[in-house]
């Protein structure tokens, strides 16, 4: 016997309308005109305009009725449409030979159809209220508890509930006209709803399980017609009735093979995705060991028919997953757990030397995978797992032979040396020839992109920062600065200046938006003006003054070299900025032993170089 999915999935045929039996039709036409031919009159004096006035067969030349030759005999009887005349042209549409004789349908019947047309196009819109929202909930409850009863009645004959299931489809479909009326948001929680659609999740029909999947999608993205409040109470009743673990649990018994189940993941980490575009739920999601393990799976998993073995879901699993290290650092540990940072150096590493195809599935999920290696290297244990995996070493490498990959590897490096690991990775990138690779990058003539130079800034500034004083990797990373005549230092000055210029121009259009402000209005417009200075390039500004102090107070012909490099001004930029720098340190973090550690630094290095 056939399961019941099969049988449910079977394409449903579009409802069509019923037509009436032609004979049935007709016989009506036929009976309508008898009616209405007088005595004497023939039916074919409606073709031909005269009466038949001969006595054939002997008749004693009285007219015969329309009744009577009927039954003399039937077959010789015209009835139906008039044959139209020679010189009239076929009515637009008809078939070019004109074998329809202007369509086979009479003036009566058709006025009768455009009738029927007339009144269906316009019926009325049904109103979409909360009257609308009670009756549909109502009928919503009815056919699931229709289809739970016919499906417990009649375990072993799937034939007799398939029926009850295709109503349920369909009303559950029938709620995507929600997702234009927000307002109605609250109410639909209100009455039950949200539980009973979060329970379909886990019917025995993943088909129905795939349409619930579907039609939340819908009602949770963003560009729905919901304000956040509303948006906000119906994710929290979503997330209230279990509805990561009943999605999760979806993923596990979904076909990808099979197309409907395909779409069905789809919807699945289109809903995923939706929750989380709320912050405060990023951990909720993330701390389903079954998510995680689940999403580590399938983009370890190629799909043979796909370019490049990257598929859709397969490079949303990716994508997911960057959205979940993103801003958690609880699930950024989770996966370093579950070997999570092994998966993605190996799968990084596919792109050494080759390049994804440019605007296709794998481009975006090969940035989604260097998006969560940047995400979990800073972290302790993550970062332990990245040095065992010999990622420094495999970064490297991708950064003097790849293409697509270079810049991506920089920033991974640049963001492992910023974490809890800074100083064992500094000295892997020196053991590991790493000083040659990054300088070598820094001083190419060609124009290097922003991105580029900003993260080979960053990774200069942390191995100054957190090689070990006095050590060998310390002073061969010096060395590099000071031959060929101090090149780097002179490639770095050249740097600051253009990014100083940039500034200047920010900071002189912020000075003439700020003379037209109040001292509140001002205040208002703060946390703008910082975020347009860090888009210009303050970031890379200081590291490359913090590296430049650095030199000066690590070597005297260094500081030399800075004095006359940077003019009139000379080392007093260099305080402004480490001064700067220190009142920039949050004042709520100040506590943290980064934050300490940050401030001993830079004024360490602020008595160097006033000295």
């Amino acid at each position: 016997m056939a399961s019941i999915d099969d049988l449910f999935r079977k394409p449903n045929a579009l409802p069509k309308r019923k037509l009436e039996d032609p004979n049935k039709t007709f016989s009506n036409v036929l009976s309508n005109k008898s009616a209405k031919l007088s005595d004497g009159s023939s039916p074919r004096s409606s073709t031909n305009g005269s009466h038949d006035t001969g006595t054939p067969n002997g008749s004693n030349g009285k007219s015969a009725s329309a009744e009577d030759e009927v039954l003399e005999d039937p077959d010789d009887l015209e009835a139906g449409p008039a044959l139209p005349p020679d010189d009239v042209e076929d009515e637009a549409g008809d078939d070019e030979e004109g074998r329809f004789f202007g369509g086979g349908v009479t003036k009566q019947e058709r006025e009768v159809i455009d009738y029927i047309d007339k009144n269906e196009s316009g019926e009325a819109e049904e109103k979409i209220d909360s009257a609308w929202l009670r009756r549909t909930a109502i009928n919503f409850e009815r056919k699931i508890n229709k289809n739970a009863e016919l499906r417990a009645k009649y375990e072993n004959e799937p034939m007799k509930f398939v029926g009850s299931e295709a109503d349920l489809d369909t009303e559950i479909k029938g709620l995507s006209l929600l997702s234009e009326h927000g307002d109605l948001y609250t109410e639909f929680v209100k009455i039950g709803s949200v539980s009973s659609l979060a329970g379909l999740l886990a019917h025995e029909n993943t088909d129905i399980a795939i349409s619930v999947c579907e039609l939340l999608a819908e009602l949770t993205d963003e560009d729905s017609s919901t304000t956040e409040d509303q948006w906000k109470t119906l994710v929290k009743a979503l997330i209230k009735s279990d509805i990561v673990d009943l999605l999760t649990s979806n993923l596990s018994r979904l076909d990808e093979s099979i197309e409907t189940d395909r779409a069905g993941v789809y919807h699945i980490l289109n809903v995923l995705e939706n929750i989380m575009s709320d912050t405060d739920h990023v951990e909720v999601v993330g701390s389903k060991d079954a998510v995680l393990a689940w999403l580590l799976s399938r983009i370890k998993r190629p799909d043979p028919e796909a370019r490049a073995k990257v598929g859709q879901n397969r490079q949303y699993a990716a994508e997911i997953l960057a959205i979940l290290l993103q801003s958690n650092k609880r699930n950024r540990d989770r996966l370093a757990k579950k070997e999570g940072v092994d998966t993605l150096l190996e799968l990084v590493s596919t792109y050494r030397k080759r390049d994804p195809e440019k605007d296709s599935d794998e481009e975006e999920f090969a940035e989604n995978l260097f998006d969560c290696l940047a995400c979990v290297v800073e972290e302790r244990f993550a970062g332990e797992k990245f040095i065992e995996g010999e990622g420094v070493e495999l970064c490297l490498i991708m950064i003097r032979e790849g293409r697509l990959a270079k810049a991506r590897a920089l920033r991974v490096l640049d963001h492992a040396l910023s974490g809890g690991n800074a100083t064992v990775i500094s000295i892997r990138v020196i053991d590991a020839a790493g000083l040659k690779t990054i300088f070598g990058l820094l001083m190419k003539d060609n124009k290097l992109e922003r991105s580029l130079v900003e993260h080979l800034i960053g990774i200069l500034a942390s191995l100054l920062r957190y090689l070990p004083g006095g050590s060998a990797e310390r002073i061969r990373t010096l060395a590099k600065f000071v031959e060929n005549d101090y090149e780097k230092i002179t490639k770095l000055v050249e740097l600051r200046r253009e990014y100083k210029a940039r500034l200047s121009k920010v900071e002189a259009d912020i000075r003439r938006e700020r003379e037209s402000l109040t001292q509140a209005q001002a205040e208002e417009q703060a946390d703008e003006w910082f975020s347009r200075r860090l888009d210009t390039g303050l970031f890379s500004l200081q590291a490359i003054e913090l590296i430049l102090s650095w030199m000066v107070a690590e070597d005297y012909g260094a500081r030399q070299t800075i004095m006359v490099l940077l003019g009139e001004d000379g080392l007093k930029s260099l305080e402004r900025s480490l001064k700067d720098q220190l009142q920039g340190i949050d004042p709520g973090g100040r506590g943290s032993p980064e934050a300490k550690a940050t401030e001993e630094m830079l004024s360490a290095l602020l008595l160097c170089v006033e000295s």
